[in-house]
């Protein structure tokens, strides 16, 4: 008894000195990079090989500097962690809410102009019954002002989000005009090319030319304004302006008796105007609020410019996939062929129904995101460094229960908005004597398009999960191919057949873009541990 008694009172000695010696060692240097670094630091202190196997029985030096190197790694592994909060309950069920409305209010806009048309004939941008000169001339203005001012909108998203995020309201307002008056730059400097191009190659009516660069003009500036209000969640500002809009053009068209098209463009003016101001107004009501008191400079432009660059190319690219399609359709050479581009209204009206799929999984990506950010912020605390495999089957599992909980969204919507069209076309007939789903080549893109974009809504997910973990380099590798793919299909598929066939471009080209994030999830999954570093 007496000799286990001295055993383990020298075990306890020989403890309590490896621990005071591995001490010493953290004193000098708190990370080491590896045993060979501890070898290093004990030869500094005076230790050899003979200490070493003197004082802790040890072969050599090397020996003793890796016992405290795997010492040192059971305390980082191994440390007890802090309970990360998760929401539960009532809180995590109006959070779920909160962010639905919130993905849903983003594609109010687009369901008032949809109900408007289908209603009153005509919205703040189109009538029913333009000349098909004047159609196309707003329509090309529309897709040049969505394909301008994509990287812009992106850009202003997130750096804008960047700085009211951690309260600096002031350099997130001069960062947002600084893009806001770039964005206006750009739309002008292309505008006058657009004009001198014209005059040289005579493509397009003066008249034509006009409405293209006013309507371009004037939609710019709202997409523009509609991107802020969404920064500053105050997505229902901008549908009021929408609505107010849409109420100014009827005084003014029915009422007044006014050219509809200068009814639209003083009411597109009066937005505009309306929407700059108001962002103004936010912004400054912000800052009073939540400024910080230290007074901060905004980095040097080639900072900001190098952080956004991947976001600005990504809302360049998306906004050209969604709409490569219809140049396609529109280009497609006929026997009565005025100009380069010809609008055919009932490509364009099977395609704006369509549109409407994306409104109910917006608002569920949304929820999916959210749900998914929160549980990645709550986990990542709670997994050792070794448990990395753990995390990513964790989140693998929640991806696909995720994965199904929006297609099943997406089925349902689709399947709303279809037979709503149906039954919305059946009342028409009746009341009106008007059917709107008449033509074959409408009610081909309607069933094609649907499809096309419950397909985008998954990919839009997927866009979302890669930003919030700060990897739009991946997001623009998934959709280039995917925009060459609809671009090429569409034109080649359009030329062989007919101008409908085009939306195959678009279906085939969603197909490679879910194929292609989805990957990128995956990937980002497996090694979650790498890219949440990467991200922070």
């Amino acid at each position: 008894m007496k000799d286990h008694f001295q055993s383990s009172f020298s075990s306890f000695k020989e403890t309590e000195k490896f621990n005071f010696l591995l001490n010493e060692i953290l004193e000098k240097q708190l990370q080491p990079q590896d045993q060979y670094e501890i070898a290093a630091l004990l030869e500094s202190m005076g230790w050899n090989d003979i200490r070493a196997a003197k004082e802790f029985g040890v072969e050599d030096i090397f020996e003793l500097s890796e016992k405290m190197w795997d010492s040192i790694q059971a305390k980082v592994s191994y440390n007890p962690f802090s309970k990360t909060e998760r929401l539960k309950g009532s809180s995590l069920i109006i959070e779920m809410i909160r962010s639905f409305l919130r993905g849903l209010i983003f594609a109010f806009p687009m369901a008032v102009s949809v109900a408007a048309m289908l209603n009153l004939k005509f919205s703040l941008w189109s009538y029913q019954f333009l000349s098909i000169e004047q159609a196309t001339s707003i329509a090309i203005g529309t897709i040049l002002s969505f394909i301008v001012v994509g990287g812009f909108t992106q850009a202003i998203a997130r750096r804008g989000f960047f700085y009211i995020i951690q309260g600096y309201y002031y350099l997130a307002r001069k960062t947002t005009f600084l893009f806001i008056l770039i964005g206006f730059s750009t739309c002008f400097i292309i505008s006058v090319l657009i004009i001198i191009f014209n005059l040289l190659f005579n493509m397009f009516s003066f008249n034509m030319i006009f409405l293209i660069v006013l309507f371009f003009f004037f939609l710019t500036s709202i997409w523009l304004s509609v991107t802020v209000m969404y920064i500053l969640k105050k997505e229902i500002t901008f549908t009021g302006l929408i609505i107010f809009g849409i109420l100014l053009v009827y005084l003014l068209f029915k009422v007044l008796g006014m050219d509809i098209i200068f009814s639209q463009m003083i009411s597109l003016l009066i937005v505009s105007i309306s929407s700059i101001f108001l962002v103004l107004y936010f912004f400054i009501k912000a800052e009073k609020k939540g400024e910080r008191s230290i007074a901060l400079k905004l980095p040097r432009f080639s900072i900001t410019l190098y952080s956004v660059w991947p976001y600005f190319l990504y809302g360049f690219l998306y906004f050209s996939f969604l709409f490569i399609d219809r140049v396609n359709a529109w280009s497609k050479n006929e026997e009565f062929m005025p100009y380069i581009i010809w609008f055919r209204g009932q490509y364009e009206l099977g395609l704006d129904f369509a549109l409407l799929t994306l409104i109910i999984p917006m608002g569920v990506s949304e929820v999916v995101v959210s749900k998914l950010m929160l549980d990645i912020e709550s986990s990542q605390k709670s997994y050792l460094a070794v448990e990395s495999s753990k995390l990513y089957k964790q989140f693998m599992k929640s991806y696909k229960r995720m994965s199904l909980f929006i297609f099943i969204s997406t089925c349902i919507s689709s399947f709303a908005i279809y037979q709503f069209i149906l039954w919305y076309n059946e009342i028409s007939i009746r009341i009106n004597h008007e059917n709107i789903l008449a033509s074959d080549i409408t009610r081909f893109v309607l069933f094609w398009g649907i499809f096309s974009y419950a397909i985008l809504a998954f990919c839009l997910m997927n866009c979302v999960i890669l930003f919030a973990l700060s990897q739009p380099n991946m997001v623009v590798r998934a959709i280039l191919p995917s925009l060459l793919t609809n671009m090429i299909l569409g034109f080649i598929l359009s030329r062989w057949f007919d101008y409908e066939y085009a939306v195959f471009g678009l279906f085939i080209g969603s197909l490679v873009f879910v194929f292609l994030t989805t990957k990128a999830i995956i990937k980002v999954f497996n090694n979650l541990d790498y890219y949440l570093y990467a991200a922070s």
